[in-house]
């Protein structure tokens, strides 16, 4: 049998609580070495599915393998995984160098210096070393955590939204440790979190899981830019989707109406089954499309989608204007518009134009299954 090192490799894995199941059946490979989330709202079966990669819990059916071993029936202490938790769960009555020392100790080893000295100065924590935990900032125990998990050279680091209790500030700067210290480690990461921009940020793959299934996997890019899934589409940022009908389908394009205009979307980018008469989800994201006083219309180039409109609220945020406007394709249309040149006609009650390159559309299949939760989706995605 070929070694596949420390790849993680769930089979069939399931997980049910009498008539609940938490997990649905799934095959899922984590690649050696890699930085792999799994990214969905609260109850969609992620920590479960991690916590099963643990030990923490047993499966009702399938396998999980590390490399060539099948670990399923193992308990956690003797699996090459270890787990950093949202609690951190430091001994506060040791200082940082008994925490970290502590997995060596308890295995008997009695030189245990060298090694949580190069392990805290991994985490950046050397000057710390004697100071006990409650001493420390939130940021600093999460590394003190992961110092502590690292120092038994575990095959898998499994994260359990290690970052959650933090601030925004200190969350995004220990996003960029958590990435740094994989990268140099090079061991596999399998980090739980429902904040897709942390998932978009610090993983080299994602899955964005619902209601206990994977909704679809890839790399963040790809899953942003081209969503299978109404669900994924309003996870993974904002997404205004249009209820379209098939007018044709000849060459790479994708022609299709609504509210009485016409819209292309590229046949390549298109997740839905096409046929001439049928309906599409036809999907853009806000920061893709440009908003123009109707006033101005002549002038929005050949070729681009365009959909007319009303702006109904407006919110400033520094950075960029986000903009509702309603029409007759699609009530509620977002558009983000950089603050660059303000338009200062752009005001509620403003006849306006979106319009955007039709190469940045996706399509998606209409059908309710494919569209269940892409509600709460949304929702769960701005909060």
């Amino acid at each position: 049998m070929t070694n596949r090192g420390g790849d993680v490799r769930l089979t069939g894995i399931s997980k049910t609580y009498g008539s609940l199941t938490a997990v649905h059946p799934l095959d899922l490979t984590v690649p050696q070495g890699s930085f792999f989330a799994l990214l969905g709202a609260s109850g969609c079966g992620k920590t479960t599915t991690l916590r099963m990669i643990a030990g923490l819990e047993e499966p009702t059916a399938g396998t999980v393998c590390l490399g060539d071993r099948d670990v399923t029936r193992l308990p956690p202490h003797k699996r090459p995984v270890n787990t950093v938790f949202q609690s951190y769960a430091l001994f506060p009555h040791l200082d940082v160098f008994e925490n970290v020392a502590f997995g060596l100790r308890r295995r008997g080893i009695r030189s245990v210096k060298k090694q949580v000295e190069e392990m805290l100065e991994l985490v950046q924590l050397g000057e710390q070393a004697r100071r006990r935990p409650h001493l420390l900032s939130g940021g600093q125990q999460q590394r003190v955590a992961v110092a502590r998990a690292l120092i038994n050279h575990p095959e898998v680091l499994l994260l359990d939204e290690p970052l959650g209790a933090l601030d925004l500030r200190l969350r995004r700067r220990m996003q960029q440790e958590l990435k740094r210290i994989q990268t140099e480690v090079g061991i596999t990461f399998v980090h739980v979190t429902h904040d897709q921009e942390e998932a978009m940020s610090m993983a080299d793959t994602v899955a964005v899981m619902n209601a206990g299934r994977i909704e679809q996997l890839g790399a963040p890019a790809d899953l942003y830019e081209r969503p299978g899934t109404a669900f994924v589409a309003n996870f993974l940022g904002t997404s205004n989707l249009i209820e379209a009908e098939v007018h044709s389908t000849n060459g790479d394009d994708v022609v299709l109406t609504a509210g009485g205009g016409r819209l292309a979307v590229p046949r390549a980018r298109c997740a839905a089954p096409v046929r001439t008469g049928g309906r599409v989800l036809l999907g853009i994201r806000p920061e893709k499309t440009s908003l123009t006083h109707a006033d101005d219309s002549a002038g929005i180039p050949a070729g681009r989608n365009r959909v007319a409109g009303r702006i109904t609220a407006t919110s400033f945020s520094g950075v960029a204007t986000s903009y509702v406007v309603d029409s007759a394709a699609c009530p509620g249309f977002e558009a983000y518009v950089q603050n660059i040149d303000r338009d200062p006609r752009l005001v509620p009650g403003a006849e306006v134009v979106l319009h955007w390159n039709p190469a940045h559309t996706f399509g998606l299949d209409t059908a309710p299954a494919a569209r269940a939760g892409a509600a709460e989706a949304g929702e769960e995605a701005r909060t």
